[in-house]
């Protein structure tokens, strides 16, 4: 598939060393580019207040740790669990690891002590950074943990007696001030191991490779917009997520940037507060933090003078909240799309005009195929295809973790097989249709529900909604969207079916509406498709 003629004229050379580690590459090399002093992360802790860490200390400190994992003994590869909230000890822990040839495993602080022990587990995790209360939470589950042999507080400390070595991190950092070499990997060893959300079971581990950071060398260009050296970047997420971990955190330090992270409870005027105080350049969040800002606030763009640059990803944007962003900011968003196994490869460029509902274009050096996966002929221009990724793609994860069977199943015939379809229009925009499992098949047409969904987010009414496929006998499938309604008015369901008759293919508008009350969720936020069930429903259209 030949993209547009925009697209084709940037070009991108890969250049993958034998030897390179990001933990180093993030902190070392930064320093070693004259910026020593520029601040590399600021975090706003809601009970904690503000602190902030410089390249020079982040190196520092991330050496002290990488001193202190090196001293354990621990074998090459060994695991790191770091379950932390967003701090400054965060980037310390995971740089640092992986900086001692260690494996980092970073965990959400949404997860339950019965997850973090399944997690601890399944990654047999010998080394576990955590804070006081996850610790302590920990405790009547201790004899699952056969692995874990010494963990280390962040923050307050007290006494712990146990088999298992209990340290207070910051002391034990304050006694390491000599240094012996760090471990010399290759770009090709593992470096950090995060875990899916768990839509379906257990969560499946996603192992990456240091060129990783590499990897996603063409989403700095192509999504991101830096324009000075001086770029700061705010973003919503927490460090848990592939996304967040790579736009939040190590692409931004790698490039030698300020990140700007958030602790505590969320609200929309404190990003607005966040972006005025440290004077952010570039915001990332997910849809619902552009909406919580546009419906809750009253800022307008001479009110966030230095910010430049918006990005989003983890959910598709709706039209309303693009247009309505642009005429209150004077500022596009731009999205992206990824996945754990590859971070966000395919996104929008301020280098072309964005097409609303469209994912963009694949990023300049991802040599993305849309296959038919019966022939691994690749598809024609408005033809849906999976979307596929060359094995040898830098920016691939390296294996899922203890699931050879799984790896095998879709890393084969040197491609790896996402499981999404998409199509590209004849000006070779790409359009993200979803997983096999999620598009629908009604009286013959193949419907993509985020098509739909794009379209009925944009209603006055509508907070969130779902489109599925409801067979109501056998052969019979309908369209059907679940509902759920904000505060600004109600509307009988009926209206929401005469609003998809009127901006839809008939195809595809729903035959039925449910107004619902909420969806089931992953601790990430992901709306779990596959569990919506009309135990949710408040009411129901009725008409056809």
């Amino acid at each position: 598939m030949a993209l547009s003629q925009n697209v084709k004229q940037f070009e991108w050379q890969w250049s993958i060393p034998k030897f390179f580690n990001i933990g180093e590459a993030c902190t070392d090399w930064v320093c070693e580019d004259g910026k020593k002093e520029h601040i590399a992360m600021i975090v706003e802790d809601n009970a904690k207040g503000t602190s902030s860490i410089t390249f020079k200390d982040l190196t520092y400190k991330s050496n002290q740790f990488a001193e202190i994992i090196k001293k354990l003994k621990v074998k090459k590869q060994s695991r790191v669990l770091i379950r932390l909230p967003n701090c400054i000890n965060y980037p310390i822990a995971f740089l640092g690891a992986m900086k001692a040839g260690c494996i980092s495993v970073p965990t959400s602080t949404l997860l339950t002590p019965k997850e973090i022990v399944y997690l601890a587990k399944d990654s047999s995790a010998e080394t576990l950074v955590t804070n006081l209360d996850t610790w302590k939470s920990l405790q009547p589950m201790l004899s699952e943990l056969k692995y874990l042999k010494n963990v280390y507080i962040s923050g307050e400390f007290e006494e712990f007696k146990g088999e298992i070595k209990v340290f207070w991190l910051d002391s034990e950092l304050k006694k390491i001030n000599s240094f012996s070499n760090n471990h010399k990997t290759l770009a090709e060893d593992p470096a950090y191991l995060v875990y899916t959300s768990g839509t379906t079971g257990y969560p499946k581990g996603v192992l990456h490779a240091h060129r990783a950071l590499l990897g996603r060398g063409p989403a700095s260009k192509f999504w991101f917009n830096f324009v000075n050296t001086d770029d700061r970047i705010v973003h919503t997420g927490k460090f848990n997520w592939t996304y967040v971990l790579g736009s939040g955190l190590m692409d931004p330090l790698y490039l030698g940037k300020t990140v700007i992270v958030h602790e505590g409870k969320n609200d929309a005027d404190g990003w607005i507060n966040l972006i005025q105080k440290h004077k952010a350049t570039i915001f990332i969040g997910v849809p619902s933090i552009y909406r919580q800002i546009l419906k809750k606030t009253k800022v307008k763009r001479e009110n966030v003078e230095t910010l430049h640059h918006c990005m989003c990803a983890g959910e598709h944007l709706s039209d309303e909240i693009l247009r309505g962003w642009f005429e209150r900011f004077e500022l596009n968003i731009y999205e992206a799309v990824g996945m754990s196994e590859f971070s966000y490869y395919i996104s929008q460029s301020v280098n072309f005009p964005i097409k609303p509902g469209s994912a963009g274009f694949p990023q300049p050096g991802h040599d993305i195929k849309l296959l038919n996966i019966e022939t691994l002929k690749e598809v024609k221009s408005e033809k849906e295809g999976m979307i596929c990724i060359p094995e040898s793609d830098p920016g691939l994860f390296i294996r899922y973790w203890n699931m050879d069977d799984e790896t095998a199943k879709y890393k084969h015939d040197n491609w790896f097989f996402t499981g999404d379809y998409a199509r590209y229009d004849k000006e070779g925009y790409l359009w993200f249709l979803g997983r096999k499992d999620d598009i629908i098949t009604s009286f013959g047409y193949r419907v993509s529900p985020y098509e739909i969904e794009r379209v009925f987010k944009s209603h006055l009414f509508i907070e969130n909604c779902v489109a599925l496929g409801e067979e109501i006998e056998d052969g019979k499938t309908l369209v059907v969207i679940y509902i759920i309604l904000n505060k600004s008015g109600r509307l009988h369901p009926n209206k929401f079916v005469e609003y998809g008759r009127k901006n839809l293919a008939s195809y595809k508008a729903p035959k039925i509406v449910y107004i619902a009350t909420e969806f089931p969720k992953t601790k990430n936020g992901k709306i779990l498709r596959k569990k919506i069930s009309k135990e949710i429903i408040l009411e129901k259209s009725d008409i056809r």
